[in-house]
C-alpha cells in the first residue's frame, strides 16, 4: 500500500455502501478492478471490500492510474468520452473469458447502456457486444495457433463455451471453422509464407 493510500476502515466501507454523502470531501474511494474512483456518496453498485483503495484527493487517485467516475464526477469535471471508452475497452481485454453483457459494462463503468452503446460506437465504430465479441476471436486465433487445446477448450478460454456457437461465429467471422483455421496456420508455420489467404502474422 502506498503513503497516499488510506486503510479501508469499518466507517468508510459503510460509507461507500449507504451512499453516504457527509463524507464526500473526506475520502474517495477506487476500485481495482475497473480503475475507476468515485465519491463515497456514488450510486453505483458497491464493488468487494478486498477490490477496493482509499485516497484522500483526486489528484492521488489519477497519480495511481484510477480514472474518475463518470456518473459521480469525484474531480469536478467530466471525464472525457474517450477516456472513458478506452476504460471499458482495457475492461474487456482483461474479462472477454467472463460472461460479459452491455448491461455488465455499464454497470462497471458507471454509465446507463444506452449512453455507453451510443458513446461505444461512436468511438470505436463498433458496438461493445461487437468489440468483445472480436476480442475473443482474436484471442481465439492466438490459442488454436499457439496451443494444443482442442477447439471446445479454446472456445471456453475465451468465453464462448456453447461450442457449435463458437464455431458457426468463428466461420462467420474467418471464413474458416476453428479445425480448419488451425490447419492452415499449421502449414503456414512449416512453409514459412502465406497459404490459403492466411498470413503467417
Amino acid at each position: 500500500m502506498s503513503t497516499s493510500d488510506l486503510s479501508i476502515t469499518d466507517d468508510r466501507w459503510r460509507a461507500i455502501v449507504e451512499n453516504d454523502k457527509s463524507y464526500d470531501g473526506v475520502f474517495l474511494y477506487a476500485v481495482k478492478t475497473t480503475r475507476i474512483f468515485c465519491r463515497p456518496s456514488c450510486k453505483s453498485r458497491p464493488p468487494k471490500r478486498e477490490n477496493i483503495r482509499i485516497f484522500t484527493s483526486a489528484e492521488q487517485a489519477l497519480a495511481a492510474q484510477f480514472r474518475p467516475c463518470k456518473r459521480c464526477k469525484p474531480t469536478g469535471q467530466r471525464l472525457p468520452d474517450h477516456d472513458w471508452i478506452a476504460g471499458v475497452a482495457e475492461y474487456v481485454s482483461s474479462n472477454y473469458m467472463k460472461d460479459l453483457t452491455l448491461h455488465i459494462l455499464a454497470e462497471i463503468s458507471h454509465g446507463s447502456p444506452y449512453h455507453l452503446h451510443r458513446t461505444f460506437k461512436r468511438i470505436m465504430h463498433v458496438t461493445p457486444m461487437e468489440y468483445i465479441q472480436r476480442t475473443r476471436l482474436e484471442q481465439a486465433k492466438k490459442l488454436l495457433t499457439c496451443s494444443h487445446q482442442s477447439v471446445a477448450e479454446v472456445g471456453e478460454n475465451v468465453g464462448l463455451s456453447n461450442t457449435p456457437y463458437f464455431i458457426t461465429l468463428f466461420k462467420k467471422n474467418t471464413g474458416y471453422t476453428p479445425f480448419q483455421y488451425r490447419q492452415l496456420k499449421s502449414k503456414v508455420t512449416q512453409n514459412g509464407g502465406t497459404q490459403h489467404g492466411i498470413s503467417n502474422e
